[in-house]
């Protein structure tokens, strides 16, 4: 290339070459340029209707891709608008780029000055920037390098000055860029031999897989199944083990009676990038008195961070797998049944998911059951999904009662614990894996917090299933503090029934009211269009819920709060 481009152009340029998968975003002035850039050299490009929506809809697609997403925002308030979005993906510790402008150095008085490094760092992003025409091009691949080998969200600025500079070179630097791959730790050989030797001596081994471990599931299955151990996970890896008939399921809250009580009796409990927190420990009662832990993961600050551990081990999870296995061979040559025992499979076949424990039906004649409901959607929609949750009372019921083919079937964006970010989750997810269904599980609040994007759906002409569990409240609160006190006025957080799928329509949707099983015989003609290939708008199913009282897991998040 012979013309010297703007700065702009290069860091658009560069992210195409380092290969980021997507960008959403909301484009003003301060970040049209960019987009241009990155649409010109063939990155596709989704309009959000909010900045929020975008960065969710980033980190979704991040999350289901392996791809590293983009969303790009205005300096100033755009970049605010998006915090909430940039503060799940952080603490996900997805990789992520926040393209977003920036004021001028000397535009102290302007209206979108605020400090965007800080306010990065605030919800635990890296805050970068590009920081002169000369840098561009090495500032853009460190930011990159940091999203893939730290596995962190980074805010990269682009001051106005900066990006509208004319580069000092034709920007040829660009061609030599070298794409970075991630890194992987390898354990240390004596962490391996402890190991081995805790695996060898329990009699009833657990292994928990996490975020950290989705990549690795082939090898700790394989180590699993030579050490006699049963395999869960916690939620946002759910579908890691599918098939094995000794997966648990998810670990934690969400867990049914059979699986809490598997996971209690362990004596030996080893997390796989997996954080064994409050959720997927339920405050620490998953774990036996008796019980030694092991913990795995890529960053040393997380071990034993949230309860102390017998073990930890700094490394990568897929090869920590392996070198266990081959270090177990040599102490336990022969694979072991221990807790992989017949009964066991059985037990779990029967009750590991909640779909399978029979339950009272709760319906009426103007509600149905959230139970009955989801056991009935499973049956009715396409098996090959992907399902993303939003937060509310209803979430454990589209999370346990959803059958999704593997850990790229799952989508949970719940670290920041925000309702509102489930359609957007949707919308990137279903970017990221097209040859799905997007299945969305949503409460009435969540919805309806985040439904401009529902437009979005629409545009994109997506095939996306919206399930609302609709209790006209914020069920969660209603709950929890009726339990709490008796005589609290609970009318901040209950609201007159809302026609939700008349409003979906509106958008360019189809809507369905259910308020009993009979009433979901409507969504049939949806699921034939979808079937065979000519579906091409969402489905929005307005659930009109009866109680549950509380779901089964809602106590158990609240003793976090």
């Amino acid at each position: 290339m012979s013309e010297q481009p703007r700065v702009s152009t290069l860091v658009g340029r560069t992210l195409a070459k380092l290969g980021v998968g997507h960008v959403f975003g909301v484009v003003g002035s301060g970040n049209f340029d960019v987009t241009s850039a990155l649409m010109a050299e063939g990155i596709p490009f989704t309009a959000a209707r909010h900045e929020g929506g975008a960065a969710t809809m980033a980190d979704a697609y991040s999350r289901m891709s392996g791809k590293v997403g983009v969303v790009t925002t205005h300096q100033g308030c755009g970049l605010s608008n998006a915090i909430t979005g940039i503060g799940e993906a952080a603490k996900s510790r997805t990789p992520m780029i926040v393209l977003t402008a920036d004021t001028q150095a000397a535009a102290i008085r302007s209206n979108f000055k605020i400090d965007q490094d800080s306010l990065a760092r605030s919800v635990g992003a890296v805050a970068e920037r590009i920081h002169s025409p000369a840098t561009a091009v090495a500032d853009t691949v460190r930011a990159f390098r940091t999203a893939v080998n730290e596995r962190r969200t980074v805010v990269l600025s682009l001051p106005l000055d900066v990006q509208n500079a004319i580069t000092p070179t034709a920007g040829d630097e660009v061609g030599a860029v070298v794409v970075p791959q991630q890194l992987k730790v390898r354990p240390d050989a004596a962490a391996m031999e402890q190991l081995a030797a805790l695996i060898a001596q329990a009699e009833r081994p657990v292994f928990v897989a996490g975020r950290g471990g989705r990549g690795a599931g082939e090898q700790i299955l394989a180590l699993a199944q030579h050490a006699g151990a049963l395999v869960a996970t916690s939620a946002v890896a759910s579908g890691l083990f599918n098939g094995d008939p000794h997966n648990l399921g998810i670990s934690g809250g969400f867990s049914s009676p059979v699986t809490a009580e598997l996971i209690s009796g362990a004596d030996l409990i080893v997390g796989w990038g997996c954080a064994l927190n409050m959720w997927t420990m339920r405050h620490g009662r998953l774990i036996s008195a008796g019980a030694k832990v092991v913990q795995i993961d890529v960053e040393d600050s997380a071990l034993g961070a949230n309860r102390p551990i017998t073990l930890g081990v700094l490394g990568d999870s897929a090869l920590a797998a392996v070198d266990a296995l081959e270090t177990l061979g040599g102490l336990q040559p022969e694979p072991a049944e221990k807790y992989r025992t017949e009964a066991n499979a059985l037990a779990i076949k029967q009750g590991s998911r909640w779909r399978d424990v029979e339950t009272e039906d709760l319906s009426t004649a103007t509600s149905i059951d959230p139970r009955v409901l989801t056991r009935e959607l499973d049956s009715m929609l396409p098996a090959e999904r992907i399902v993303a949750v939003d937060s509310g009372n209803f979430m454990g019921y589209p999370s346990q009662y959803l059958a999704v083919p593997d850990e790229f079937g799952f989508c949970f964006t719940q670290a920041f614990q925000a309702i509102g970010l489930g359609l957007y989750t949707a919308i990137g997810a279903a970017l990221a894996q097209p040859h799905r269904l997007p299945i969305l599980g949503a409460g009435d609040g969540g919805f309806l917090m985040g439904i401009s994007e529902l437009e979005t759906a629409a545009r994109l002409q997506l095939p996306l299933v919206c399930i609302v569990y609709n209790d006209a409240a914020y069920g969660a609160e209603v709950h929890h503090f009726a339990a709490e006190h008796s005589e609290q006025d609970l009318s901040s957080v209950m609201f007159p029934d809302t026609d939700i799928a008349a409003i979906a329509r509106g958008f360019g949707a189809e809507g369905v009211t259910v308020r009993t099983l009979a009433d979901l015989e409507a969504i049939r003609p949806w699921i034939a269009g979808y079937e065979g290939g000519t579906q091409d708008r969402p489905l929005v199913i307005d659930a009109k819920i009866a109680s549950d009282g509380g779901s089964w897991w809602l106590a158990e998040a609240f003793q976090g709060h």
